[in-house]
């Protein structure tokens, strides 16, 4: 019990360490706060996006819905394709136009190319709303796995606690920077303990090959699609695959972390690196088949990892294994907050209530929002029950939302301000009522949240090509920028003879 509840101090003490030594090298400004002052290098933008992108929705979620609903999770190796991929080709795209514009946050973006107050009103709406649930089941998944490791003398509303305490304190002295640096610790932990975890737990029934066998001799339909349950067929492995990857993608945590990249380049090897991280899922497929065979019928699925852990490893060793999935928490939530906060401060703050405030007061109402937003985040933790996956996809759908406008802002002079507000709604309003009014269910199997995308693409690309910008120099500008993006790194595309680039100038913001 001692060495699990030093194992549990070194998890909450580390952090706040390295948030007071990234402390020393910040800046007191407002774009170091947020976005490093967009200067994150290589090892920390991998690490703190592969760790933000992986959350308690993967560590817990993953053995849960393989437990219940068989291999329809198996398409997490084909959504974190996409996701890197779309980090790739999207998201240094979004990263060219935020140093050549300034950008901090989704609105800047695509409020800037749509010329509309009421888009920035739209996204910044989207993006709180469907974020903070996401970071409720960060908290709801962590604290849990903490009450376990310590034998529940850590009860859970201290465990979200002591998690909303250690996030405050280093994101406030350290922001982004600070998180980028635990993130590298979290992520490492994050892989090893899923890793390993199935592993121990496989060798309880003897290993992955005789665990396979045995659940086709008991219990075969969790080896095919659609599943124990007959509803999870491939409608479901498809809207798992996109939903997930684009919710995840368009949330505001990994805009930010477009903006912080130092150089373009990175942006290169994530679809490659992402894509081999995904084989840490490995480890949920045996945690959670092995559930299937040592523990049926637990009625909260997302308990069935702790649950074998506690019952058939040593304490210490799984003590430190769930401390890893608590990371897997800590390092989505604390990108979630510090996203939050940069919203609250620069899309409402900074733009409709002191268009004139200094840096450090900017930088002091994105701490205070820390704190506030936490708190919310906190009680709705204690206060509102639901299935980690079942949540996730939820708020995922909402913030996937955003993909249409963000396409239309890189890729095409048509787009239309009119178009993008309404596909919006459209799409958000589509996930809401399929998802909550049992009337309007989704139909063929699909998740609400495909219904919304192609409600959205539907309404943008029609309303884009009936209406007509008349703002033609801020059209003019994003084409610019995007045949400059060209020229830098893709001049095989140009045909006008331009030499390439050698590098991105920051230009003024268009707040």
């Amino acid at each position: 019990m001692t060495a699990s509840i030093l194992i549990i101090a070194a998890f909450m003490i580390i952090p706040m360490i390295v948030g007071l030594v990234s402390a020393k090298q910040s800046v007191a400004t407002s774009e170091d706060f947020f976005v490093q002052g967009r200067g994150m290098g290589s090892v920390a933008v991998f690490f703190t996006v592969a760790a933000t992108w992986w959350s308690a929705f993967a560590f817990l979620g993953s053995n849960a819905t393989f437990y219940t609903n068989g291999p329809v999770y198996l398409t997490a190796l084909a959504w974190n394709l996409l996701f890197g991929l779309m980090y790739y080709w999207v998201g240094k795209r979004v990263w060219f136009l935020g140093k050549r514009f300034n950008y901090l946050t989704p609105s800047d973006l695509l409020g800037d190319f749509y010329n509309s107050e009421a888009l920035r009103i739209v996204v910044a709406a989207i993006a709180l709303v469907f974020t903070i649930p996401y970071l409720q089941i960060q908290l709801t998944g962590g604290a849990y796995l903490i009450e376990v490791a310590s034998g529940g003398v850590i009860k859970f509303w201290l465990a979200a606690l002591l998690f909303y305490f250690v996030i405050i304190v280093y994101v406030w002295v350290g922001g982004i920077r600070a998180i980028a640096w635990t993130d590298v610790i979290y992520g490492a932990l994050l892989f090893f303990g899923m890793m390993y975890a199935g592993y121990y737990i496989s060798s309880q029934v003897g290993g992955p090959g005789a665990l396979f066998a045995q659940l086709q001799a008991s219990s075969p339909a969790h080896l095919t699609l659609p599943g124990p349950n007959g509803s999870m067929g491939y409608p479901m492995w498809f809207s798992l695959f996109l939903i997930t990857a684009v919710g995840a993608f368009m949330g505001p945590q990994i805009w930010l972390r477009m903006y912080s990249v130092k150089s373009g380049r990175l942006f290169n090897l994530m679809p490659f690196l992402l894509g081999v991280a995904a084989f840490a899922y490995v480890g949920s497929i045996l945690s959670g088949y092995t559930g299937v065979l040592l523990e049926p019928g637990v009625a909260n699925p997302d308990q069935i990892l702790p649950i074998m852990l506690m019952k058939y490893a040593p304490f210490v060793l799984a003590s430190l294994i769930l401390a890893a999935g608590a990371s897997a928490a800590m390092s989505t939530a604390n990108s979630q907050i510090h996203a939050v906060s940069t919203i609250v401060t620069m899309d409402i703050y900074q733009r409709y209530i002191d268009r004139n405030a200094s840096q450090a007061r900017i930088v002091s109402v994105g701490r205070w929002s820390l704190v506030l937003f936490s708190l919310i985040a906190y009680v709705m933790a204690l206060t509102v029950p639901g299935v980690l996956v079942t949540i996730g996809i939820a708020a995922l759908a909402g913030t996937a939302q955003l993909i249409v406008p963000t396409v239309g802002a890189i890729t095409w002079r048509r787009a239309h301000p009119m178009a993008a507000i309404w596909g919006l709604l459209a799409g958000v309003a589509c996930v809401l009522l399929m998802t909550f009014v049992p009337a309007f269910r989704a139909p063929l199997g699909y998740h609400a949240g495909v219904w919304g995308l192609l409600l959205n693409s539907a309404v943008f690309v029609v309303l884009s090509l009936c209406l007509q910008r008349h703002d033609r120099q801020v059209v003019e500008r994003f084409a610019e920028a995007r045949d400059d993006y060209d020229a830098e790194y893709h001049p095989e595309t140009l045909d006008d003879g331009r030499a390439p680039l050698t590098e991105v100038t920051p230009a003024t913001s268009a707040r």
